[in-house]
C-alpha cells in the first residue's frame, strides 16, 4: 500500500499569496496559511523543521514532515503564527488530499500545549493516519476547536504541527503502543483559523470532482469459495490427525463441521472420539488448576468464554456423546463418571461467569452467550444441574437489549449497578458504548452467534424468535451507517461510518454492506442466518458491486482457527442467499435512494441524506465523565469531505458536581494511557465540565466513566445550513432556538415545513433537523 504522495516534485511559489488570499477572503476565516507557498509561509513566520515541500493533489502545493535519524516516534514539525478572534470560539482546520494513505499521525500544538488527545478523546488530533484513501481524487478538511482559555483576548497565536509515528492501541508498553515514524507524513496543504464550526473553503479553492460513474470490481469471483473449502478441510484434517488432545476451541469447530455436508468432518465418528478425549484432558488440567475453567490461555479473550466452547461442542453432539457419559474417569484421587466430572467443571465455570458480567455491550454479549452455551452443555450431559432454559436465555436477552441489563449476579440478587432500567441497546437497535460506535459497535456477528446458539442442530426452522426480531432491528439500524464511496482501488463500494463513532480509530471505515466482514462473522453471516427481506437486499447490493468475494479473500489471508470457524459457514450461506428472490431494498444512503433523516436519541446520533449531501453527527460525543457540549460531525459533499468537532448547546439537569480535565495527552479515558515525555502538556487541562444528574441508585462518584454523567437532555447543533435539535430525554419537551432572519424551514426528519414565527417544540425522544437556506 502506497504511504507516500506519488508526486514529490519540490517547488517554490513566490508573489502569489497576497493576491490569492484577497480573492479567497471568506468572512468566517480569520487566517489562512498555504503550505509550500513561500510568501504565505513567510507572512506566517513559518519555521519548518525536518520538512519538505511538494506538488501534490491537483498540482497544489503542500508540506510533509519527515522522519528523523536515528529513528524516533517523533518526526519533523512546522511552527507558525496565525490570527485568531479574541472574543469568539475559534477553530483550526487543516486541508489534506483524500487519495493519500499514510500510517503516521499529525498533532496540533498551540502556545506549546497539545490540542486534543491521541487516542479516543473527545477532541481528536489533526490526523490519525489511514491505510485506505479517505476521499479519492478530492480533498478533506479536519476541524478542531481551540480552547477559549488560549484565545481569549488574543489576536494571534503560535502553532505547531508535529509528526508522530503510528500507535497500536492494545500495546501494553510504550514501545508496543507508540511506533517509530519511518516514512514521511501525508501532505498538509493549508491551515485555517475561523469562528464557525462548519468550515467553508473559498469558492476559488481548487477542488476535485466527484466521479460520474464508478467501475465495478472485476475480481475475485466465485473461485474464492473453493479456496474457503480447501482451507476449512485442511484445518479439519490437521485436527483429526492430531496426536495430542484437542483444545476446546477445536472441539467446538469440529462439532459444528460435523453437521456440514461438504466437510471431511461430516458425520465422522473420529470427531466424537476427539471431543470426548479433549474433554477428559481438559478436566484433568482443570483439577490441577481450576482457573482453567475461567480463563483458558488457548482461548482469545479468555475471561469472557470460560468453558463455553466445550459446552457448545457437547450441545452440537448431544446424541453422539450419550454412550460415553457413564464411563469412569479419574480426577487424580477418585474415579467418577464422565458426566459427573464434566458437569461439575462446567457448573463452576458457568456460575463464575454469572458473577463477573462486564457492562460494555460486545463484552457482555460474548460472556452471556457463553453462560448460555455452558448451560446447554450441562443440559446435554446432566440436565438436573442445568438452569431452566428461559433463565439461561435471559442473560442473552439482557445482553442484546430485549430486557434491562441487571449486572452481575450476587448472593443478594442482581447488582443493578447501572440501575434497573438500563438497556444494552437503544429502542431503535443501536448498541450503547456509551454512544454510537462504528466498527466496535458492529456486533451483528455476535448477535448472530447468540441466535444460532438457540437453534437445534439439524433444524433450520428452530431458534429463538425474540432474538431473531432483535437481530432484524439491529440490521436495519446499522444500515443507515453505510455511505457510498470507493474501495482502495477506486471501485464502487459502500463504507461503514466510523468518524462519529465513540470507539473508532479508522477513517475511512471498512467496505461494508449488510454487515462488516470480521474474524467472527462474514459479510453475509447475519443475513443468511436471519433472512430478513430488507437485509437480503443489502447483501444483493454487495453482490452487484462484486465486493463480497473480496471480503472473503481478505478473510482467507487471516490466520487462526477463529477465522477458519467463520469460513466454515460461508459456502452454504452463499448458496442460501443466491437462492433468494431479488429484493428491491438497498442501503438507504445509496445515491439512488430517496432523501431521509434518522436519529437515535438514546445514542445521540443522526444520519441524514439530503440531495447530494450526507451528514452524520454524534451530539452525545465521548462525554464519559461530564457534559462537554461537543459534537462530532462527518459531512460528505460531492467535491470535498469534512470531519469536525464543534461546540453545541446543551440543556440538562445538573448534579451540582464538576469534572476537571486532567493533564492527559494520550488517551481521553481510563488513566490517560501510556505517559509521554513530561514536557508535553494538554491545552485542555484544568477545564471544568458540569456533571449531569445521575439516577438515584446508580453507583457513581465524580471522575467515574458513566453513561448518565455526560449526557444532556437536549442538544442544539448548528452546522452549515443544518440546525439540529435533539431531545434525548424520556419525558421532557424542549423548544428549539431559531436564529434570526428565518421565517419558514423544512424539517428533514418529519418532512413537514415549520413556521418559525411560532415556537418549535421538540417532544421526548425525537429530533428536528431544519434546513435553513435563504
Amino acid at each position: 500500500m502506497n504511504t507516500h504522495i506519488k508526486t514529490l516534485t519540490l517547488f517554490i511559489l513566490t508573489g502569489l499569496y497576497s493576491q490569492s488570499f484577497a480573492q479567497s477572503k471568506v468572512p468566517d476565516i480569520s487566517d489562512m496559511l498555504i503550505l509550500g507557498n513561500s510568501a504565505s509561509e513567510k507572512s506566517h513566520q513559518l519555521q519548518p523543521i525536518q520538512s519538505e515541500t511538494l506538488k501534490g493533489g491537483l498540482n497544489e502545493s503542500a508540506r510533509r514532515l519527515l522522519p528523523v535519524e536515528p529513528a524516533s516516534w517523533q518526526g519533523g514539525k512546522l511552527v507558525f503564527t496565525m490570527k485568531v478572534d479574541p472574543g469568539k470560539q475559534n477553530y483550526f482546520t487543516a486541508k489534506f488530499w483524500g487519495s493519500d494513505t499514510n500510517p503516521n499521525r499529525l498533532i496540533l500544538f498551540c502556545d506549546g500545549k497539545q490540542i486534543g488527545y491521541r487516542h479516543l478523546g473527545d477532541i481528536d488530533i489533526l490526523d490519525i493516519g489511514g491505510e485506505e484513501p479517505v476521499y479519492n481524487g478530492r480533498f478533506f478538511y479536519n476541524t478542531t476547536p481551540l480552547p477559549i482559555s488560549l484565545t481569549k483576548g488574543k489576536t494571534e497565536l503560535r502553532f505547531e504541527i508535529r509528526g508522530n509515528g503510528p500507535i497500536w492501541g492494545y500495546g501494553t508498553t510504550f514501545e508496543q503502543y507508540q511506533k517509530p515514524m519511518t516514512v514521511a507524513t501525508r501532505g498538509i496543504y493549508r491551515a485555517y483559523t475561523h469562528t464557525e464550526g462548519c468550515f467553508s473553503p473559498a469558492s476559488d479553492e481548487k477542488q476535485g470532482l466527484a466521479p460520474t460513474k464508478l467501475s465495478i470490481r472485476k475480481n475475485p469471483g466465485e473461485e474464492v469459495i473453493t479456496k474457503v473449502k480447501d482451507r476449512v478441510n485442511k484445518e479439519i484434517s490437521t485436527i483429526l490427525n492430531s496426536k495430542q488432545p484437542i483444545s476446546q476451541q477445536q472441539m467446538q469447530f469440529l462439532s459444528k463441521a460435523f453437521h456440514v455436508k461438504w466437510t471431511a468432518a461430516y458425520q465422522n465418528k473420529d470427531v466424537v472420539r476427539l471431543v470426548v478425549e479433549g474433554g477428559d484432558s481438559y478436566f484433568q488440567k482443570y483439577k490441577q488448576d481450576n482457573k482453567l475453567a475461567l480463563s483458558d490461555p488457548k482461548q482469545y479473550n479468555a475471561g469472557w468464554f470460560g468453558v463455553g466452547p466445550m459446552g457448545d461442542a457437547l450441545r452440537q453432539l448431544k446424541p453422539q456423546i450419550q454412550p460415553f457419559l457413564n464411563e469412569k474417569i479419574s480426577d487424580g484421587k477418585f474415579e467418577l463418571s464422565r458426566k459427573e466430572a464434566w458437569s461439575g467443571m462446567m457448573q463452576y465455570s458457568r456460575d463464575n461467569l454469572r458473577r463477573t458480567r462486564p457492562h460494555y455491550t460486545n463484552q457482555t454479549m460474548i460472556q452471556d452467550m457463553n453462560i448460555y452455551l455452558i448451560n446447554r452443555g450441562i443440559e446435554a450431559i446432566d440436565p438436573a444441574h442445568a438452569l431452566p432454559e428461559e433463565q439461561a436465555k435471559d442473560y442473552m436477552y439482557q445482553a442484546i437489549g430485549i430486557v434491562p441489563w441487571l449486572g452481575r449476579d450476587t448472593d443478594a440478587g442482581p447488582s443493578k449497578h447501572l440501575g434497573d432500567n438500563y438497556y444494552q441497546l437503544t429502542a431503535k437497535g443501536l448498541t450503547k458504548e456509551l454512544g454510537y460506535v462504528g466498527n466496535y459497535g458492529e456486533v451483528l456477528d455476535w448477535v448472530t452467534h447468540i441466535f444460532l446458539a438457540t437453534k437445534e442442530p439439524g433444524n433450520p426452522n428452530s431458534g429463538d424468535q425474540k432474538i431473531r426480531a432483535q437481530l432484524s432491528k439491529m440490521e436495519h439500524a446499522r444500515s443507515k451507517f453505510r455511505y457510498p464511496s470507493q474501495d482502495e482501488e477506486g471501485n464502487r463500494a459502500m463504507r461503514m461510518e466510523t468518524v462519529v463513532g465513540w470507539r473508532d480509530t479508522h477513517y475511512p471505515g471498512e467496505v461494508t454492506y449488510a454487515e462488516r466482514s470480521a474474524w467472527e462473522g462474514s459479510a453475509i453471516y447475519s443475513v443468511a442466518a436471519n433472512l430478513d427481506p430488507a437485509s437480503v437486499g443489502f447483501a444483493q447490493q454487495m453482490f452487484e458491486d462484486n465486493q463480497f468475494f473480496q471480503s472473503v479473500e481478505s478473510l482467507i489471508k487471516s490466520n487462526g482457527l477463529r477465522v477458519t470457524n467463520t469460513l466454515l459457514w460461508i459456502p452454504d450461506q452463499y448458496e442460501v442467499l443466491k437462492a433468494q428472490p431479488k429484493s428491491k431494498s438497498r442501503l438507504p444512503m445509496s445515491w439512488d435512494q430517496p432523501d431521509f433523516a434518522w436519529a437515535d436519541e438514546e445514542d445521540g446520533v443522526l444520519a441524514l441524506k439530503h440531495g447530494d449531501e450526507i451528514l452524520y453527527a454524534s451530539l452525545y460525543w465521548r462525554s464519559r465523565y461530564a457534559v462537554n457540549s461537543l459534537a462530532r460531525i462527518h459531512y460528505i459533499t460531492p467535491r470535498f469531505d469534512r470531519i469536525a468537532v464543534v461546540k453545541e448547546d446543551t440543556k440538562f439537569e445538573t448534579s451540582g458536581d464538576e469534572y476537571t480535565r486532567k493533564d492527559w495527552v494520550n488517551m481521553g479515558f481510563g488513566n490517560g494511557g501510556h505517559s509521554y515525555p513530561a514536557e508535553i502538556h494538554s491545552a485542555h487541562a484544568g477545564e471544568k465540565l458540569p456533571i449531569a444528574k445521575v439516577p438515584q441508585g446508580v453507583k457513581f462518584k465524580p471522575g467515574d466513566e458513566n453513561i448518565y454523567a455526560g449526557k444532556a437532555d437536549f442538544y442544539t447543533c448548528s452546522y452549515g445550513k443544518y440546525l439540529i435539535g435533539m431531545n434525548s430525554s424520556a419525558d421532557k419537551t424542549f423548544e428549539l432556538e431559531i436564529p434570526k432572519g428565518y421565517t419558514m424551514a423544512p424539517d428533514l426528519v418529519s418532512g413537514k415545513t415549520f413556521n418559525l414565527s411560532a415556537p418549535v417544540k421538540i417532544a421526548p425522544r425525537s429530533t428536528v433537523v431544519l434546513y435553513l437556506a435563504k
